[in-house]
């Protein structure tokens, strides 16, 4: 099954109709979203002009039968609470709002798909870069070549 987290960041992109993003989430049998990442495209939102059609495309990619939100749950703040643990002792912070994101997917056992470098400092995370799981395809070259 290919199934995984995204983080809002991925989403955006998917709404822009990033190539590479939009390939992966057209293969992905099942998307989780976060609900951290849900308050943080809603804040978005209300500092745009689009605030209603914004939230309307929200409604419809969240109503998606692939589509699942993941809560905080007490054993989502154990895993928050490991991960924040870890990252102060190796002295690489990242934004509070990652670390739930983070124990988020580690809780549920998804990879994450992110944008954001950061995330790899949270050990066990599994990450996965829309970039990398796209195949590179061949340009042609004027001069009749391609491009490997």
């Amino acid at each position: 099954m290919n199934e995984f987290l995204i983080d809002t960041n991925i989403y955006s992109h998917a709404m822009r109709a990033e190539p590479a993003v939009v390939s992966l989430m057209r293969r992905a049998s099942r998307i989780a979203i976060s609900s951290i990442s849900i308050g943080e495209l809603l804040s978005g939102f209300k500092g745009g002009t689009q605030e209603r059609k914004n939230r309307e495309e929200l409604a419809e990619f969240l109503d998606t039968p692939r589509v699942s939100i993941c809560g905080v749950s007490e054993n989502t703040a154990e895993f928050y609470a490991e991960i924040l643990d870890g990252l102060r002792s190796a002295g690489t912070p990242i934004p509070t709002n990652d670390i739930w994101i983070a124990a988020q997917a580690m809780e549920h056992g998804l990879r994450l798909v992110s944008m954001d470098r950061h995330f790899a400092s949270v050990a066990g995370l599994l990450l996965l870069s829309p970039e990398a799981s796209v195949p590179q395809e061949k340009s042609e070259e004027p001069d009749g070549q391609t491009e490997s």
